[in-house]
């Protein structure tokens, strides 16, 4: 309004005052181009006042986000039934394309005819506990004072049960040496006594039971050595903590360069799918006579290998050279995140044969990781997203109808009906990312993610052992996340080393039902007696059979002889169940 005015103005005072024509017409034009410039810069404004809204309401939403995960549940819940609703009519369409109408619904309502299982209700039933029982007799004194005259008679007894619980604590393991007194032909008596048993850590003041309790309250349970230390002073027993951190260090070391070592050399050799993940820990520095220094970050890579074996191993640093040391002569497959320290597998290496063959790994994405994407754009209400969500519950919701049956079975049925869904998800996201590929925010995050992971997201179809999702790594890593809560640190890169073979024993020995404090008593007992090319036998895997051919009384026994059965006529891969 404030141009206009002028324009007008200038025109009634070039009128005013009798100007020449071309003057006029030449104070009009130059109005005419300020008006033009104004007019401009005000659009610019407005761009840029855009661009700020749109930068503002993209940092909002960024906090929000932040806040959720700082303050709110880490899982990535959101309504199914609302999306159901939603997106009703384009996923019916989907499944009347996928042959899957119904079927989804079918399962989350436990099958036709299937009859949903009760919760169970009332008081637990504590007999039934394999739990060593103290029983206490209450007695009446008055009835007892009738039973005694006659006028009574006790019948029997009205039990409960309670839970009850005692401490354990030390014991003190005597070795008894015979010594022997001889007398020889001179007449002269020399002493001698039993040569000192086989151990793995000679002249330890440990047994192996208490290094596996050890081993197992810190990397199983995730107590520090600090703690340990005060509730063995509570059971009388005075044990300093750097004492213990040695024990578990020479533990680490040992079974690392044995067990946890022909596992490893199988694992690579054998393994069909290595899904991996990494995540940070706390390295103490090195003592140094200069000032004070902060702990450095190290990193634990985890490397679930088939139903085999879970490993941690320990690199100083988080690069492409450290993956390809971890999967050193490996060719299978691997599912791992999209994060650039695994492309290296995934491409030749520059001393490759010409074919570009040899060495490379196969990649296998994460639709979890697709999916939380979308989940976090979906906190904004975005409707893009949520159809996004919705589609990817889909492909969840289809794999669970037929996830207990064999390879062979999932394969087919993925061909058949999930593989409509996964090409209509990939043709609707390079649409939508079309769209938004010039806009910054969590919507393009998320579509361009599933864009480029196209060809590793969709190798699950290849074969019906591959799995959708990666969680199992990231629930592995939890041993870490939460241990790290306790004991903050580990003392340098070798203990960091030692620990993630500790860890990796823990971790397998649970994949395969044992119990870890068990497990690692009983190897730390036979280690020492058990022949150099036959490590592999006492790993989690193979423990159960090689168990059985073992005599229990010698088992049992902390030290002492151990008779070492021969060895099997079949190798451990032969004897293994079929992945």
């Amino acid at each position: 309004m404030g141009v206009d005015s002028a324009v007008v103005s200038g025109y009634k005072a070039a009128v005013s005052t009798h100007e020449s024509p071309i003057s006029a017409q030449a104070r009009i034009a130059e109005l005419e181009a300020l008006l033009s410039a104004e007019r401009q810069r005000a659009a610019q404004l407005e761009r840029e006042r855009d661009v700020l809204k749109a930068s503002h309401e993209r940092l909002r939403l960024e906090l929000e986000l932040l806040k959720r995960r700082l303050f709110m549940a880490k899982a990535e819940r959101v309504d199914t039934q609302q999306l159901e609703l939603e997106f009703a009519q384009k996923l019916r369409a989907l499944e009347e394309v996928a042959g899957t109408l119904g079927m989804a619904s079918a399962e989350a309502s436990g099958g036709a005819g299937a009859k949903q299982k009760s919760k169970p209700k009332g008081r637990r039933d504590l007999k039934s506990l394999p739990l060593e029982e103290r029983r206490v007799v209450i007695a009446d004194p008055l009835f007892d004072e009738l039973v005694a005259q006659g006028k009574a008679e006790k019948i029997g007894f009205e039990e409960s049960c309670k839970l009850a619980w005692q401490r354990g604590g030390m014991r003190r393991l005597v070795i008894a040496r015979v010594k022997y007194r001889t007398v020889g032909a001179d007449g002269e008596a020399t002493l001698a006594s039993a040569m000192a048993p086989k151990e793995v850590f000679f002249r330890c003041l440990a047994a192996p039971s208490l290094l596996a309790h050890l081993a197992t309250e810190k990397y199983c349970d995730g107590l520090p050595l600090f703690r340990m230390e005060k509730r063995l002073a509570r059971d009388g027993v005075a044990v300093d903590r750097g004492t213990m951190a040695r024990w578990l260090e020479d533990m680490g070391a040992t079974l690392g360069t044995t067990v946890v070592a022909a596992m490893r050399e199988e694992a690579l050799a054998t393994a069909f799918c290595i899904a991996t993940d990494a995540t940070g820990v706390a390295v103490q520095p090195a003592p140094t006579e200069g000032p004070r220094q902060a702990c450095r970050r190290g990193h634990y890579f985890v490397q679930v290998v088939d139903r085999d074996a879970v490993f941690f191993e320990y690199t100083p640093k988080e690069t492409s050279a450290a993956v390809l040391e971890l999967f050193k002569g490996f060719k299978g497959y691997v599912q791992a995140d999209a994060k650039s320290v695994y492309n290296a597998l995934f491409r030749p290496a520059e001393d490759a044969p010409a074919d570009g063959e040899e060495g490379v790994c196969q990649e296998v994405a994460c639709w979890a990781h697709c999916r939380r994407g979308f989940w976090e754009a979906a906190t904004a209400k975005d409707v893009i997203a949520r159809e996004g969500l919705a589609r990817i519950s889909r492909l969840f919701q289809l794999e669970a109808t037929w996830r207990d049956k064999p390879p062979e079975e999932i394969h087919r049925l993925r061909h058949a009906h999930l593989r409509a869904h996964v090409d209509a998800f990939f043709v609707w996201a390079q649409e939508e990312y079309e769209k938004v590929r010039e806009q910054r925010g969590l919507l393009r995050r998320a579509l361009g993610y599933a864009v480029r992971q196209r060809e590793a997201l969709r190798c699950f179809l290849d074969d019906g052992r591959l799995l959708l999702e990666n969680n199992r790594s990231e629930r592995e890593l939890r041993r870490i996340a939460v241990g790290r809560k306790a004991w903050l640190f580990v003392g340098s890169d070798d203990h960091a080393e030692r620990a993630g073979h500790l860890f990796t024993l823990i971790a397998t020995a649970r994949l395969h039902g044992l119990e870890p404090e068990t497990y690692l008593r009983d190897i730390l007992r036979v280690l020492a007696h058990w022949p150099h090319q036959r490590y592999l036998e006492l790993a989690p895997k193979y423990w159960a059979a090689t168990r059985a051919r073992l005599l229990p009384s010698e088992l049992d026994a902390e030290v002492g002889e151990l008779t070492v059965p021969a060895p099997v006529a079949a190798s451990p891969e032969e004897q293994s169940s079929p992945r």
